[in-house]
């Protein structure tokens, strides 16, 4: 992996909270059309580090809006991170060195060594003006820095990303190395079919579609327009059109007619509680999408309907794994799977991810 891509991600990482915190609820069926949404055809912003170099500014000009941003970003101390775990002034001084990494052509030209005449043009891939508003929109607003410049760094991926789609986790990285983990050993599902529910950015869905074999192809499944339409920008730019099909849908809905034939299945659902929304960091509960969230009143809503679907939806011997909240949940699900779903699934795990929260459940389709 990039050590670059993967220090940033470390550090973004620390910006946004997990999306962390038993009942039963009734059984829901596989398709729930009244979740659906009218297909729609939004065009996915392009990353800011991928546009053309086609605006222009003095240097002067450029260094005055790095002093101001540094004082904004200098204004705010730990005030975030009292407040609600948010981000310090060091870090937001990380994000604006890589907000201007991302937006001038030559940002080496701003190094305090520069010889660079402070009269030079240089190219820049957004209008100055925009770069304030979009510094302004960091600090004031806590707009998340993966939304200012319009993607994420995520295993050794760069994912565009937006408003209305989940910035993807680094503990969700782990997924893919599950899956990876399981077609080694059971080389079969390597040349089966995959599906990712509620795909949000594309990533696991992508991360899944490189390490099958060539044979193997991947459904990626959102209920969001905005989301299958980011989807689709991601699998096109990393050339995976043949492998990962991105689909528009409420879960199991765009998978009729596959019951039964499924080799693995993974997702990771909304699964925070109802009722820990408002009590979330301001750059997730103000701006990422409600809809990726909220798993109902005891965050299991969505867990347990992707439990029932796999027990009609995977082939025997199919696989699944599950991101949900901590491990009151992973165990919740577990006694779900092994008292409702008697003799279906077999190998039941709970794993943890990097920090050590038990934060997965996999097993088998028996």
């Amino acid at each position: 992996m990039n050590l670059s891509i993967l220090a940033r991600a470390s550090i973004l990482s620390s910006t946004l909270t997990s999306r962390t915190l038993n009942r039963t609820i009734p059984h829901r069926p596989i398709s729930s059309s009244s979740l659906s949404y009218t297909p729609t055809s939004p065009n996915p912003k392009t990353p800011l580090f991928l546009r053309p170099p086609i605006f222009t500014a003095t240097l002067t000009d450029l260094k005055k809006f790095q002093t101001w941003a540094q004082t904004l970003a200098s204004s705010v101390g730990s005030s975030f991170t009292e407040s609600d775990n948010g981000p310090c002034s060091e870090i937001l001084h990380r994000e604006l060195n890589w907000l201007i990494q991302d937006s001038v052509q030559t940002p080496d030209i701003l190094s305090l060594n520069s010889d660079s005449k402070t009269d030079a043009v240089v190219k820049l891939r957004a209008e100055l003006g925009d770069l304030y508003l979009l510094w302004k929109q960091r600090i004031e607003e806590r707009r998340p820095f993966q939304y200012v410049v319009g993607c994420e760094h995520w295993r050794d991926l760069v994912l565009s990303v937006e408003e209305g789609v989940l910035i993807p986790r680094p503990e969700t990285e782990l997924m893919v190395d599950l899956v990876e983990g399981v077609v080694k050993e059971r080389v079969g599902l390597k040349r089966g079919l995959w599906v990712d529910l509620g795909t949000g950015s594309g990533a696991i869905g992508i991360g899944i579609g490189r390490v099958l074999g060539d044979e193997g192809r991947v459904v990626a499944v959102d209920v969001s327009p905005v989301a299958v339409q980011v989807a689709l920008f991601n699998v096109r730019r990393y050339g995976l059109e043949d492998k990962v099909s991105v689909k528009q849908g409420s879960w199991f809905e765009p998978l009729s007619g596959l019951e039964g034939q499924i080799s693995g299945l993974v997702s990771n659902p909304p699964y925070i509680p109802s009722g820990h929304i408002s009590g979330l960091q301001a750059e997730v509960g103000r701006h990422e999408p409600i809809l990726a969230l909220d798993g109902g009143e005891d965050g299991m809503s969505d867990l347990l309907h992707l439990c029932n679907g796999a027990a009609s939806m995977l082939e025997p011997g199919g696989f699944f794994a599950f991101e949900t909240n901590g491990e009151d949940q992973c165990r919740f699900l577990v006694d779900h799977m092994e008292s409702v779903h008697n003799n279906s699934f077999c190998d039941l795990k709970i794993v943890p991810d990097f920090a050590g929260v038990q934060r997965f459940v996999t097993g088998f389709r028996s």
